[in-house]
């Protein structure tokens, strides 16, 4: 067996045993690859690569603002921000048939306009409550929030259109975001017309 095959076996190996145990998927991935690093060269060559490889990585300005933007919803959820942008949207949306549901999809792009991802998981924690005790059917429910939840990813900013904009390399994020204020608000219209509807 070659040396590459070798390598490659441990690597693989480690891995899914890291992953069956529980850990984290970077760190998985991080200590497969090192150890699998270390059986090829040695280890004082293999770790200043590893840290020049993990530093060329996550050097990029337009990425690192993907976790920050994460850490910031976040942060507002836990703050209770998801809360007040319910009622907020109660007070836009409120007067409308189906006044809840129409609330869901207002608080979705609130709260995609905010924290540049999409909050199925933080709107339907807040407002499942308040539908169930107005008796909505709970399959309505969550799929108003799963139709709306995408619209958080195109109103900008938004996480998606950073990862495309720093992949593509010469499409400016600017752009991006200028292109996705219609597309958005467009989705969150129809899915609001469609829940009134309903």
């Amino acid at each position: 067996m070659s040396i590459a095959l070798q390598v490659a076996l441990v690597m693989v190996t480690i891995l899914v045993i890291l992953l069956i145990i529980g850990a984290p998927i970077g760190v998985a991935i991080g200590l497969s690859s090192a150890v699998s690093m270390i059986c090829m060269i040695p280890a004082n060559v293999s770790f200043a690569t590893s840290a020049q490889r993990i530093f060329a990585g996550s050097n990029s300005f337009s990425l690192i603002a993907i976790p920050f933007f994460i850490l910031a919803g976040n942060i507002m959820n836990n703050g209770g921000i998801a809360t007040r942008l319910v009622n907020c949207a109660k007070v836009i949306a409120g007067r409308m048939p189906g006044a809840l549901a129409q609330s869901n999809v207002v608080a979705n792009m609130l709260f995609g306009a905010i924290s540049g991802s999409g909050a199925a998981a933080a709107m339907g924690s807040t407002i499942g409550p308040l539908e169930d005790k107005e008796g909505y059917d709970k399959n309505y429910s969550v799929a108003v929030n799963t139709a709306s939840a995408p619209v958080g990813m195109l109103i900008p900013p938004s996480n998606t259109m950073i990862v495309y904009s720093s992949i593509a390399g010469s499409v400016s994020i600017a752009a991006l975001f200028m292109a996705g204020y219609i597309p958005g608000l467009l989705w969150g219209a129809a899915v609001m017309v469609l829940a009134g509807i309903m």
